[in-house]
């Protein structure tokens, strides 16, 4: 069971803490790390794209000029593809990127890039982090106290906290996040993880099962 020290708002270790074997010390599984991120980029898309094709564009109801006898190439409509304001040839098209992945193998990979950070030295666990009101200058005074002012960095919350998601959001690089919305692909895509003393209670009920 990996032991970690505990750490206050201003930077100063207050204890220690033990985390789960299940979610903080399991093996990483590359490929089901990449399976999940490309899941996720996946869902992520709109699917909106959209081109006309020669059938959707306007005009082109009849032939520009007749068949033969003109000197030029026979042509069928002013709306062909390699006509200008013509259709387009195998454009895109509305449709559904995504994708499915298991719940556990979700979890999996969640637990294994959870596991990751551990094992590298870039998870803080914080015993409170508690905002009255929205500060940015709060949550940039607690970077500055951890050293990583200047470094993508995740905060992670036991539940939606508005205050601290408001703070965090205009500093570059720094998202924050409730243990229930944690996925693979922000545990990765930040180099540095900042856990409250209860998300990581949170997502043991959840990742622990």
């Amino acid at each position: 069971m990996p032991r970690v020290a505990l750490y206050n708002v201003k930077g100063e270790t207050v204890g220690d803490i033990d985390l789960p074997d299940k979610v903080f010390n399991v093996e990483v599984n590359p490929s089901l790390l990449h399976q999940a991120i490309v899941c996720y980029l996946a869902n992520q898309r709109q699917g909106t794209a959209s081109t006309r094709t020669r059938g959707e564009v306007s005009g082109g109801g009849r032939k520009p000029w007749r068949q033969k006898g003109t000197g030029r190439a026979r042509q069928g409509s002013i709306r062909a593809p390699h006509w200008p304001g013509g259709g387009v040839v195998f454009g895109p098209k509305p449709r559904d990127y995504r994708q499915e992945m298991p719940k556990q193998a979700r979890r999996l990979a969640l637990r294994g890039a959870l596991s990751e950070k551990v094992r590298q030295g870039r998870i803080r666990v914080v015993d409170q982090l508690q905002l009255d009101e929205p500060h940015t200058r709060d949550i940039a005074q607690m970077l500055r106290s951890f050293e990583l002012t200047g470094q993508k960095a995740l905060i992670v919350t036991a539940d939606t906290d508005r205050n601290v998601y408001k703070s965090a959001r205009n500093i570059p690089g720094v998202a924050a996040f409730s243990a229930p919305e944690l996925n693979v692909y922000q545990v990765l895509n930040h180099s540095n993880l900042i856990i409250t003393k209860d998300a990581v209670e949170r997502v043991q009920e959840v990742l622990g099962r």
